[in-house]
């Protein structure tokens, strides 16, 4: 192994590290001209002031997070082993969650991998990079990959926005096998996911559990799923018994893939392609109401720049979907946007109900499934926020 540069921690920064957390950020390392020449993504040992050993990680100057640790030991081998070794204790997790290979494989840092998403359609990966650490191991990861799961598709989806904050490339390309279209089972649903053009890796895995509750709602009930891409929450309520299932969305290919997923399914929906906060308005003024309301919009808050409007649109998004929602109905309200605070959101979703003259009672509050798992020291980063709301 080749002699690694060290970065240092300055003299009482870096607590959170030493607690556990992964992440040690630009303003508390020791950031001197041979730091900066460091290549983005190149791996390093991270020392404490007092010349312990803090870990193996990669860095990059021109990030806030500037390293993002893999291993709590200096000098540790990352390579096809190491990666074999993280991927197979993942699995063993998801084995014991799910009974069929359909679920999120690795979450990043709550799997030991920071800049990682893989998800999982039985003999297909779809692999996400968003660091330039990562991208720069993306050949081990690959062998590791072959030597633990064997998988028929390799797809790297590598072209979320994220990516250009480390000066990285986007670009989609199957490493093996094929994209296009494939089958995906969740909750005992079928649905249709596009691995090369849908959004993100081309299914949300996150909203399984918060969909399978609205689904135990759904039985003899109309249900509007605004904001519903491929039709995740309206087919499942369709299948659990829906009186009316409206899919509503603003992508005619995410609604071409809600309507095959209902033909799999034989169930029946209303797909809808119209600008939601547009429909939500159109419904109110022709006072339609359905007994179940969805809203999980796209993330309004991207960038922490983003909160006001953002949490703004989450307020008006409450305000009309409530508006929608039949008295003694149920509203669900969702964001999936990491810069706003949980207690941020709910705040929002409360002040957009009671403004549209509704009276409600928070029933559940939920994030992502247990395939998502969050590293213990970053509580930050459980980005998925579901609030079920039962309205007068």
């Amino acid at each position: 192994m080749s002699k690694r540069p060290t970065i240092t921690i300055k003299p009482r920064e870096g607590r959170k590290a030493r607690a556990g957390a992964p992440w040690i950020f630009s303003n508390e390392i020791v950031m001197d001209a041979s730091a900066k020449a460091l290549a983005p993504g190149t791996l390093v040992h991270v020392k404490n002031d007092d010349g312990q050993d803090a870990g193996t990680g990669y860095f990059n100057s021109k990030s806030l997070i500037a390293v993002r640790l893999l291993a709590r030991e200096c000098g540790a081998a990352v390579d096809a082993t190491f990666f074999a070794a993280r991927l197979t204790r993942a699995l063993a997790l998801r084995g014991m969650l799910y009974a069929k290979p359909f679920y999120r494989l690795v979450h990043a840092e709550g799997d030991g991998l920071p800049g990682l998403t893989i998800d999982r359609f039985g003999d297909v990966v779809v692999v996400q990079v968003t660091t330039a650490g990562m991208e720069a191991l993306l050949k081990p990861l690959k062998m590791a990959l072959e030597t633990v799961l064997s998988p028929t598709g390799i797809i790297l989806r590598n072209d979320t926005p994220a990516r250009t904050l480390e000066g990285l490339e986007l670009y989609v390309r199957a490493e093996k096998g094929e994209m296009g279209r494939i089958a995906v089972e969740e909750n005992g649903a079928r649905y249709f996911a596009d691995l090369g053009q849908g959004q993100k890796t081309g299914w949300y895995y996150d909203q399984r559990d918060n969909r399978a509750f609205i689904a135990g709602l759904a039985s003899g009930k109309s249900v509007l799923d605004a904001y519903s891409y491929t039709g995740g929450f309206g087919i499942l309520a369709a299948k659990a018994g829906a009186s009316e299932t409206v899919c509503l969305d603003s992508s005619a290919p995410a609604l071409k893939l809600a309507e095959d997923s209902a033909a799999a399914n034989k169930v029946s929906i209303s797909a809808v392609k119209a600008d939601v906060f547009e429909e939500l308005e159109r419904l109110a003024a022709q006072k339609e109401v359905f007994d179940i309301v969805v809203a999980d919009p796209p993330p309004f808050v991207k960038s922490k720049k983003d909160l006001e409007p953002g949490a703004k649109a989450y307020r008006k998004l409450a305000r009309l979907a409530a508006a929608v929602t039949k008295p003694g109905g149920t509203l669900l309200l969702a964001s999936c946007s990491h810069n706003i605070p949980t207690e941020r959101f709910a705040a929002e979703c409360a002040a957009g109900i009671m403004r549209g003259g509704r009276k409600a009672s928070l029933i559940r509050s939920a994030g992502a499934g247990p395939d998502h798992p969050v590293h213990p020291m970053l509580p930050e980063s459980a980005y998925l926020k579901s609030l079920v709301y039962a309205l007068d």
